[in-house]
């Protein structure tokens, strides 16, 4: 039995699990393959104008393993990952909107909800929903969740230690060849943006690596742990709704406030209705601490010298400001 996985939105984040969890229940595992131009107008094709740029892509990945002929694509329901904070709707309603507007995935449509209170979505009876369809038993769902757990914490520790989302997926694969964390002496950038829009290479550019070939260290959010990212959101009177968005504003606060960083960038998709308050309230803290912030705005046209000339001014506006007076050239 052939499972797809598309390469998008959450597998940045769950795919070690999801991917080990369906492999010990005895299924080939098929991840689409990285975005590239013919995803993007796939999923263009198929989906409405206003939706934003991530679900198209997602769309657009749904599509491209329809064609590899698998048996079952997974898109789970997301729900909830933390007590009182929820997903964007189209999370939510994406195995809906799937069904509905992709032709050929009805019939293979492999979902579940995952409703947590907490990121560790491992609890076996999510999952019990799918037994039969995969006709394994319960016993089977709960060995394949901790082998999965296993598998999905490994890859949090290795982000932990200062790894990035590519790199941490790269340690999974060769555990006795993980390379250190890497250092640049130099400014620090905050990077902040959803998984699925920092870490897919062909939407943003690889701009993490465009940064540090710039003599940039990169932090992102997952680099935090979660007692760190809740710092200072304990202390407001209401946090945001949104799982993810809060994580963001978090390790901003903690970036702004400790003075950690020497300018942050928040990276963006065109559309995203979250966004557009965490965005504001990244401005404003941008003005109280006095650290140069900037926002880059991603959908399906934008341009590779655009973005790459923006991180490069703003790069160079950073090193003139860090470095002493008499030893600017």
């Amino acid at each position: 039995m052939k499972i797809g996985i598309p390469n998008a939105l959450l597998y940045y984040y769950y795919g070690p699990f999801w991917t080990e969890f369906f492999k010990e229940l005895g299924a080939e595992v098929v991840v689409s393959h990285s975005t590239d131009k013919k995803t993007v107008d796939m999923g263009v094709g198929i989906s409405v104008p206003e939706i934003c740029v991530p679900i198209k892509i997602f769309n657009g990945h749904v599509l491209q393993l329809l064609k590899g002929g698998v048996d079952y694509v997974f898109i789970p329901r997301m729900a909830s990952v933390e007590k009182g904070k929820y997903f964007c709707p189209k999370f939510m309603g994406l195995p809906d909107m799937a069904r509905h507007s992709i032709p050929g995935v009805a019939e293979k449509l492999l979902t579940m909800d995952v409703q947590s209170r907490s990121e560790n979505i491992f609890s076996p009876k999510m999952y019990y929903s799918m037994a039969e369809k995969l006709s394994v038993s319960d016993k089977q769902i709960e060995l394949a969740c901790r082998k999965g757990a296993e598998l999905w914490r490994k890859f949090r520790k290795l982000s932990l230690e200062g790894r990035t989302i590519a790199e941490a997926f790269e340690g999974l694969k060769n555990p006795d060849g993980i390379r250190e964390p890497v250092k640049i002496v130099g400014p620090k950038i905050g990077l902040l943006g959803y998984v699925y829009d920092v870490y897919d290479e062909f939407v943003s550019m690889n701009v993490t690596e465009r940064l540090r070939q710039l003599g940039m260290n990169v932090l992102t959010f997952e680099m935090l742990s979660n007692r760190e990212l809740k710092r200072y959101i304990k202390k407001m009177k209401k946090s945001l709704f949104w799982t993810f968005s809060d994580k963001l504003l978090g390790g901003a606060y903690k970036m702004f406030r400790e003075r950690s960083v020497d300018g942050v960038i928040h990276v963006t998709a065109f559309g995203c209705g979250p966004d557009a308050f965490l965005g504001k309230l990244l401005e404003l803290e941008s003005e109280d601490s006095g650290i140069p912030f900037m926002t880059v705005r991603i959908d399906e046209h934008t341009g590779e010298n655009h973005l790459q000339t923006r991180v490069e001014a703003f790069v160079d506006m950073l090193k003139r400001k860090t470095v002493p007076v008499g030893d600017a050239v």
